[in-house]
């Protein structure tokens, strides 16, 4: 009995004697099965999915559990390589002393029943603890009902603890093996071991410079939208490896160039500094490059969700310009004012006041652009093909009276002339325009986009706006579509809207009883229509940006949490590496305060280079975040900006106070308390 308590007792006082290393390992793993427990509490609470807009919300966190999991056992690996780094001296220690391979490892199998225990046992119940208040935030989030009933979900922490338990039963073996092929002295120093990414040499820095400059210059030069998505993965790729590269290579190289500056490197804090971050950066690279590219993820990911849902309500207001949506599909004057009679009668009779009412006749097209002229099939491509977005314009035919009613203003055009108008405050830069085998137009001049709707709002092509003389013009674009789709080709569409002064829920019940009334009235004729309000669509719209938005803040607490640990654990590494250094330095003369300036000089220039190049980053990625913003219908760049600069400004504060935490444990260690 006593021989079976031996090795508990002794892992147990193995993980209390290096409680600065075990102790923020076991916080980080508490603080991830927490986190993972409120995805799954939340992705699968019953109240959430009862709101309107809760399902999407749910989907998202459904979408971020498997990043999740991923990021949990990469990120687990990793810190764990720094606990049995501290161990492995201890281990060969025990290991002379005439304890062989089986009972280290019967240690290292008690240290990880204790931890799995004891992380396990604090993550579900500070999940438990906090499902409640995130369950009332993201209900929040959505406009719902907050209700007070306190709920365990038992299928949540059983999934989460299976998950933790393989990932800790991974780690364990990764760990026996690492003891199994070990010897003696490779164990006592196997602290001195460090971590081995490939040697820095100018080639590999030179790689990782052209990788960034090529993926910045992509960002900087994209266009489209949709050209922005298809090439963001593979930008994202190009900068981690760019980072890893100058990191682990550029900044030996860093380190060599100021060693040759003598002006700079024979000066007491410099020297020392540079020494140490030229030994350093060889083993350490990849950690500071973890830490840069931690960073960006958190501040891309916070500040575009951020940008969607704070941005959501104007994001709607687009593509509902009016509370109230009708549009008859066939573009028949008398329909359209069919259309908004009975709207108008519906209204009186239940004692609503119509406000901001508008209409106007419009066709929507696409087409491939070659200069000024508009193709509905390119020679030698199919009419079903249309793939070269960077070409695909959207069109929005609008007759000249109908533009002049809904802008106020008292435009006129000869016969052959257009006026022009282009989203995102684009001009056009040709005189004239022609449309397939149409006539060519000449354009009048280029007029402030005129109005947003659903076509319009989604800014993933370029739209033109073209404003012909009369409703003959429009339709001879109409059958000019038709001559190439046929019965796919679009209809002339006339749209009445206007806006409400009432709850979202009566919204809903005018728009129900329009639509009924419209259908009464059109029973036997053969008219298509439909009817739309904000109100309906705002439970969906703000559910998905919710979910959106509370996804980026997990995942952002995940990120941020690996990148403290890994700061503190490099700190902690570096000190026991650098404490015999300094006590050599003390005996030769150097004083205490000499010993805190040098540290200060290398910390600082260490740990300064990551948000830097975060923020380098994330300057970068604003034109591929703005442009993939667009493919949600947010335009406002200057709003973005604003997130964005908010958001690193938020972060470098928060950056600087852990590095104050962890620098404070490397100086504690190095000057010997």
């Amino acid at each position: 009995m006593r021989r079976l308590g031996f090795y508990p007792k002794l892992a147990a006082t193995g993980i209390r004697k290096n409680g600065n290393t075990y102790g923020p390992y076991l916080l980080t793993c508490i603080c991830m099965i927490m986190m993972s427990y409120l995805m799954r509490y939340l992705g699968a609470n019953p109240v959430i999915a009862g709101i309107k807009g809760g399902r999407s919300v749910q989907e998202m966190l459904g979408m971020g559990n498997g990043v999740f999991i991923i990021f949990s056992l990469i990120f687990l690996f990793y810190t764990n390589s720094f606990l049995i780094r501290r161990r492995k001296r201890e281990f060969g220690l025990y290991n002379i002393l005439g304890m062989g391979k089986w009972n280290l490892a019967r240690i290292l199998v008690w240290e990880c029943i204790l931890t799995t225990a004891v992380s396990l046992l604090g993550g579900l119940l500070l999940g438990i603890l906090f499902s409640k208040a995130s369950e009332m935030l993201l209900i929040h989030m959505l406009g719902g009902q907050i209700t007070l009933a306190f709920s365990v979900d038992g299928l949540a922490a059983f999934r989460t603890t299976v998950l933790f338990l393989v990932i800790f039963a991974l780690i364990l073996l990764n760990n026996l093996r690492q003891i199994r092929m070990s010897n003696p002295i490779g164990l006592l120093h196997g602290t001195a071991e460090g971590e081995k990414p490939p040697k820095g040499n100018l080639l590999l820095a030179i790689l990782g410079v052209v990788l960034l400059a090529g993926a910045y210059y992509i960002a900087v030069t994209i266009e489209n939208p949709v050209s922005a998505l298809m090439y963001f993965f593979a930008a994202v790729l190009m900068v981690i490896l760019g980072t890893y590269l100058i990191f682990i290579s550029g900044s030996v190289v860093l380190c060599r160039w100021l060693k040759k500056w003598k002006c700079y490197y024979y000066k007491p804090n410099h020297f020392i500094s540079v020494s140490s971050m030229l030994y350093r950066m060889k083993r350490n690279g990849a950690g500071l490059a973890s830490i840069c590219i931690l960073s960006t993820m958190v501040l891309v990911m916070i500040s575009s969700s951020g940008c969607l849902y704070i941005g959501k309500e104007n994001i709607l207001r687009r593509q509902y310009p009016r509370d109230m949506q009708l549009a008859v599909w066939d573009g028949e004057e008398e329909h359209l004012d069919l259309l908004q009679s009975i709207s108008e009668e519906y209204m009186q009779r239940h004692g609503f006041t119509m406000k901001d009412a508008w209409r106007y006749r419009y066709l929507s097209v696409a087409a491939l652009a070659d200069g000024d002229r508009l193709a509905f099939q390119r020679a030698g491509v199919s009419a079903s093909s249309l793939s070269d977005v960077s070409d695909l314009r959207n069109l929005l035919v609008i007759p000249l009276s109908d533009y002049n009613c809904v802008t106020g203003k008292d435009e006129t055009l000869s016969e052959g002339e257009i006026l022009i108008g282009v989203n995102r405050g684009q001009e056009y830069p040709y005189e004239t325009m022609k449309i397939g085998n149409l006539d060519t137009w000449k354009v009048k001049k280029t007029v402030p986009q005129p109005f947003d709707n659903k076509v319009a709002s989604y800014e993933i092509n370029t739209t033109y706006f073209l404003i012909v003389p009369d409703m003959d013009s429009v339709y001879q674009v109409e059958k000019e579509e038709k001559k190439v789709y046929g019965d796919y080709a679009s209809d002339v569409r006339g749209y009445f809207g206007f806006n409400v002064d009432c709850s979202d829920e009566q919204q809903i019940k005018i728009e129900e009883g329009i639509s009924l009334a419209i259908s009464k009235k059109w029973m036997d004729m053969d008219i298509a229509y439909s009817t739309e309000c904000i109100a309906d669509d705002r439970s969906y719209f703000f559910g998905t940006f919710s979910g959106l938005f509370a996804l980026g803040i997990i995942l952002g607490s995940v990120f941020i949490l690996a990148m403290i640990l890994i700061m503190y654990y490099k700190q902690i590494t570096e000190g026991y590496e650098d404490q015999s250094r300094f006590e050599v330095m003390q005996k030769v003369g150097m004083t205490k305060r000499e010993i805190r300036r040098s540290i200060n000089s290398q910390m600082l220039t260490v740990f300064i280079l990551p948000p830097a190049m975060a923020g380098l980053h994330l300057t970068f990625a604003f034109p591929f975040l703005s442009k993939i913003l667009m493919l949600f219908g947010l335009s406002d760049q200057s709003f973005l900006i604003r997130i964005a600069v908010g958001c690193f400004g938020v972060f470098t504060v928060f950056y600087i106070l852990v590095y104050l935490f962890t620098s404070r444990a490397y100086y504690r260690i190095v000057s010997g308390n």
